[in-house]
């Protein structure tokens, strides 16, 4: 699974319709206790796939031992009678479709699984994706790509019916793939990074690498070495260890004793099978099933290619054709408001979300694309109704992660970091692997003058898979280093010479001219709370670099902020400061001066 794309853009679609009403078979939803599968292949249909979504729920939680289990991200169901449909929404390579039984498709505030029930074995493609959801909603650390594809891989190839789970069956492909084109070192599959050629690029080294680490982690289950799996990522991740060396002291073998048992298990063709008790209390007629209207249906799918990389750019016009046969659809209103937030059309958004609340103020998408265009569109002034929308969003859905994250942003950054702490943290424990809720958080610290808390967190996203995540946290710690010297050394220079000065003779003997000038000076200390103001950057004076004077206008009255580093400046909203701003909108944090000016402690540009 790569990070934040679940595949890449290589041909988009000119605009063109593509559904026709006319002639569309019936859809239904069947809502299972923890899903809704809409579909046009009968009701009987749509409560097989709720039931196999809900038993493999079940078995997740008992392999990772978890009494609840959570989805990090809102996720639909849409099961298609044919392949025909199936193609519609595949992703598209050198021009064309993608033949794919299932399909996963990925996205900040929804996800989709789409299957073509058309064909034998729709589940394997989009059971592995949903591994990799259920560990994202679950588990608080990331591990390496050999370990999440691998137990991915072993997830996916679970046998599930009424009676029971079939836990542990190798898939013939590992096999195939293995024994034709041979395996890897142990230590070079370890070595695998999400940034990797073998694990981007399409082809034999990257088959090798999805067959083995499903093989490696089937070996790992087979003989009860998750703790030693454990031990491996401390020594390697945590301590630093070279792979070799980890290797050798959590699992007691040599990288070359690895690799031959490795391969005698794959010879062997000899591994445990064993069953799990599928929960008695889900049963598929118990499942609520209701009629959807074609024009309900064919907002779905339009809501799915409005998320799509290869089809997005259709999605405007799909949601028209639906407001024309049915023009107070509320789920069209939506996604013709997300589709122009999209474009950054605030104007357009906003008639469209209103329009779309009129229909349903119960929706809580709606009240949280409203906060969204709030934030985006610059009205920085409206932090209450911001608040107030996402608070809506989340009463009407508490697991709504990307809304508790957006209200303890703004909770924190109007006045209110307390609570935008607690908020934030809650979005963590929603998503605990989501390293942009984990970058927000180590701000929000910040603000709350927990910097200590802030550089252990920033220290483990330094450590990230992602380098773009590594390049920001090291960044952060590079600027949070300056504001705890800065924090040690409030009082002026002079001050510490003449402390200095104290410590070799008595302190009567320090200089009255010191004393006196450090006395008229308005440093603030730290023990000075951290005010909040939003409002615009009228000029930027650095005549004194690397120091800076922002002169900032709000509400009708003006104010004079001191940077005291430029290039350190604790910055969100953008990667550099500039002495160039000016009529900029800005939310900033800064102590207060005695004479009515101030030091800045974060810059927020919006």
């Amino acid at each position: 699974m790569r990070f934040h794309k679940m595949y890449l853009l290589l041909v988009i679609l000119s605009i063109c319709s593509r559904r026709s009403f006319a002639g569309d078979p019936q859809w239904v939803e069947v809502r299972s206790p923890n899903f809704s599968v809409i579909t046009d292949a009968g009701g009987k249909r749509g409560r097989e796939v709720a039931l196999h979504f809900e038993q493999m729920r079940a078995v997740f939680g008992a392999l990772m031992t978890k009494a609840n289990v959570n989805l990090s991200v809102p996720m639909q169901i849409v099961a298609f009678r044919n392949s025909k449909e199936m193609r519609q929404v595949a992703p598209i390579f050198n021009g064309k479709p993608t033949e794919m039984a299932g399909l996963f498709q990925g996205g900040d505030d929804r996800c989709f699984i789409m299957l073509d029930m058309s064909v034998d074995n729709p589940w394997s493609v989009v059971f592995h994706e949903y591994a990799h959801q259920l560990m994202n909603g679950n588990l608080s650390v990331r591990t390496d790509p050999w370990f999440e594809e691998g137990f991915a891989e072993y997830f996916a190839s679970i046998e599930v019916d009424n009676k029971e789970a079939r836990v542990g069956k190798i898939p013939e492909d590992t096999y195939r793939i293995l024994q034709q084109m041979g395996m890897m070192r142990v230590a070079d599959l370890f070595r695998v990074r999400q940034y990797s050629k073998t694990y981007n690029e399409s082809g034999s080294h990257r088959n090798v690498f999805y067959a083995e680490s499903g093989l490696l982690v089937h070996y790992i289950y087979d003989n009860e070495f998750m703790l030693k799996v454990g031990d491996y990522f401390d020594a390697s991740i945590n301590k630093k260890k070279p792979v070799e060396q980890a290797m050798q002291q959590a699992f007691a073998m040599s990288p070359e004793q690895f690799d031959k048992t490795l391969r005698n298990y794959l010879q062997s063709g000899r591994f445990k099978y064993y069953p799990i008790p599928t929960p008695s209390g889900i049963v598929a007629s118990n499942f609520i099933e209701v009629p959807v209207s074609l024009a309900d249906a064919h907002a779905v799918l339009a809501d799915i290619d409005a998320h799509s990389l290869d089809h997005h750019d259709r999605a405007q016009s799909e949601f028209q054709e639906v407001l024309q046969l049915d023009p107070n659809n509320e789920a069209a209103l939506r996604g013709m408001g997300y589709a122009y937030l999209r474009r950054q059309d605030w104007d357009h958004a906003r008639q469209y979300f209103q329009q779309a609340s009129g229909r349903n103020s119960k929706d809580p998408r709606i009240h949280y694309y409203n906060a969204l265009l709030l934030n985006r569109s610059g009205a920085g002034q409206k932090s209450d109704e911001i608040k107030k929308e996402l608070e809506t969003a989340i009463a009407l859905d508490p697991k709504l992660a990307d809304a508790y994250s957006l209200l303890g942003y703004a909770q924190a950054f109007s006045g209110e970091p307390e609570k935008g702490l607690a908020t934030m943290k809650k979005a963590v424990e929603l998503s605990p692997r989501n390293e942009v809720y984990q970058f927000n958080l180590a701000n929000i610290y910040v603000v709350n003058q927990k910097v200590n808390e802030a550089i252990a967190l920033l220290r483990n996203l330094s450590l990230s898979a992602n380098p773009e995540v590594v390049n920001h946290a090291n960044s952060a710690l590079a600027q949070l280093d300056i504001v705890k010297q800065q924090a040690m050394s409030f009082q002026p220079q002079i001050v510490r010479q003449a402390k200095t000065m104290s410590a070799e003779r008595d302190a009567d003997d320090v200089p009255e001219q010191a004393v006196e000038t450090a006395a008229r000076l308005d440093a603030p200390t730290p023990s000075t709370p951290v005010r909040f103001i939003k409002g615009k950057i009228a000029a930027v004076d650095c005549s004194a670099a690397p120091q800076a004077m922002l002169s900032i206008t709000s509400g009708g009255r003006s104010l004079k902020l001191n940077i005291r580093d430029s290039k350190h400046v604790i910055l969100i909203g953008t990667d550099e400061f500039s002495c160039d701003w000016k009529n900029k909108n800005v939310a900033l944090n800064y102590r207060e001066r005695q004479n009515g000016e101030g030091d800045v402690v974060s810059i927020e540009v919006q």
